[in-house]
């Protein structure tokens, strides 16, 4: 099992692909480096691919500290530079996009395009609602609160699909394995994140923003928002798709990340 020590933390992660350019995943809250199989497959054959779960996800450490948003984005920073992989093509969805903005932001070397899935730049708005669902989790872990999670992460196409029916409950099972302390740990970071939205005019970075037209965790709204804010960004909106796009619509959604990337200097998609 791949790991590596960074910042004070066991971080496992996979590397598949090769190419002259590498292509880090950060996963979203909840999930793990294998929500991205799909665009791992579809681009490995031109590129390095690495995935990684973030500290208290996946298989991680679950660390004492360390959940904000400022020390994932250092934990990252870190793993780019242990592999050797910078300037690399950043692909962070919800939880891993706010890592991917920080990153922008604040070690802008590392990096030769940021792309934004289903994320915002925003405080979260949901925080009454989310601590509620945190609590109950770490006390009783997260089968009680499952019924209740699915509609967030997922769209209603998704979720309402009975030829998808054993992705249904694959995926509910992997949200109901998690870590009870990892994962309401990670939560909290997620729930008390600041807001960088004054900041996006910043980014230089090439920068593509993807969101599904029924994300309900991070609204379109959100990402039409940054999209205005960050220079030159590209917006791109996938119908069906709530908020684990990558899962829902992963054709559509390897076919902005081609565009995007086949726009940018060096390899090709």
């Amino acid at each position: 099992m791949p790991t590596m020590r960074v910042n004070g933390a066991e971080i496992y992660y996979e590397e598949q692909g090769t190419g002259s350019e590498t292509i880090v995943f950060a996963h979203g809250l909840l999930w793990s480096g294998a929500m991205f199989a799909s665009q791992v497959r579809a681009f490995q054959d031109h590129y390095r691919c690495i995935t990684f779960d973030f500290r208290g996800q996946g298989r991680s450490e679950v660390t004492a500290a360390g959940y904000d948003m400022d020390t994932l984005t250092e934990d990252a920073a870190a793993l780019i530079e242990t592999l050797d992989c910078a300037p690399c093509h950043f692909l962070g969805l919800s939880m891993g996009g706010f890592v991917g903005l920080r990153l922008a932001l604040h070690y802008p070397g590392l990096l030769k395009s940021l792309m934004l899935l289903e994320t915002s730049a925003d405080p979260e708005p949901n925080q009454k609602k989310y601590r509620l669902l945190n609590f109950i989790a770490r006390w009783f872990g997260l089968r009680p609160v499952a019924s209740r999670v699915m509609p967030i992460m997922f769209g209603e196409k998704f979720l309402n699909d009975p030829a998808r029916a054993e992705e249904q409950v694959a995926w509910r099972q992997r949200l109901i394995a998690n870590h009870r302390i990892g994962i309401t740990r990670a939560t909290e970071g997620v729930i008390y994140r600041e807001g960088v939205y004054e900041m996006l005019d910043q980014i230089k970075t090439p920068t593509l923003i993807v969101v599904g037209d029924q994300d309900v965790a991070t609204v379109p709204a959100k990402s039409e928002r940054m999209h205005e804010r960050i220079p030159g960004s590209q917006l791109v909106i996938i119908p069906g798709a709530g908020h684990t796009s990558t899962v829902e619509e992963p054709e559509a959604v390897n076919t902005a990340l081609r565009a995007f990337l086949s726009s940018q200097n060096g390899a090709s998609a």
